[in-house]
């Protein structure tokens, strides 16, 4: 199950994860501290056959979410410091039995259909609600941090099935291939046109500049 307990539709597949090699370099912004995340380059189709594993991409705000002897900190793709505005992903990277990690996941909120919205995450109040799509369950029932299941079935099934479903797209990662910063052709990610995410973006992209 994708999102295993957070309401997230359920594909079937593999439930093994796969060890890889990390390669990740600090932010040069000044202030942030935080490692530059791994980024998906964009791919018409998904890759088929062996050697490849998938996972659904979650319509939300990627987190870098990092605990070290200084605290944790919930850092977005850019840079912004979303620690105030997810307490209980907070509180749960707090609780994890280890001193110190880096973990690169997704902040979701789900609607009654188990989909991940963006508008959703936005909405005022709905953040104690966001769950962190990368980690296992730790803690309290209400503090909700998954780990996002990998199929390994062949990668135009796993894309026609979350399209169907209404999802974003799938990231496709090459098995044995390295965690690093920066954009990776190692990970292809493939979007869903009809995904409410993918024509928020064509729209923004579009957009006229005002002067």
């Amino acid at each position: 199950m994708v999102g295993a307990d957070t309401g997230v539709p359920s594909i079937g597949g593999a439930e093994n994860a796969h060890d890889a090699r990390v390669i990740v370099r600090e932010r040069t912004r000044a202030g942030l501290g935080n490692i530059e995340p791994c980024l998906p380059s964009p791919a018409k189709a998904p890759p088929s056959g062996p050697g490849w594993i998938h996972e659904i991409e979650h319509d939300g705000f990627r987190i870098l979410a990092r605990r070290d002897a200084s605290g944790v900190r919930l850092i977005t793709r850019n840079g912004s410091d979303f620690t105030d505005r997810f307490p209980f992903i907070a509180m749960a990277l707090k609780s994890l039995p280890v001193r110190s990690c880096l973990i690169d996941g997704e902040a979701i909120v789900c609607d009654e259909n188990g989909l991940a919205v963006f508008e959703l995450i936005r909405g005022h109040g709905r953040k104690t609600s966001a769950v962190l799509c990368a980690l296992p369950r730790c803690g309290d029932e209400k503090i909700s941090h998954r780990l996002n299941q990998l199929y390994e079935d062949d990668g135009e099934i796993v894309f026609s099935v979350a399209r169907k479903l209404g999802c974003e797209g799938i990231v496709s990662k090459r098995l044995g291939s390295i965690y690093r910063s920066d954009r990776s052709p190692s990970w292809l990610k493939v979007k869903n046109p009809d995904a409410p995410a993918v024509r928020r973006e064509a729209e923004q992209d579009w957009e006229p500049l005002i002067t």
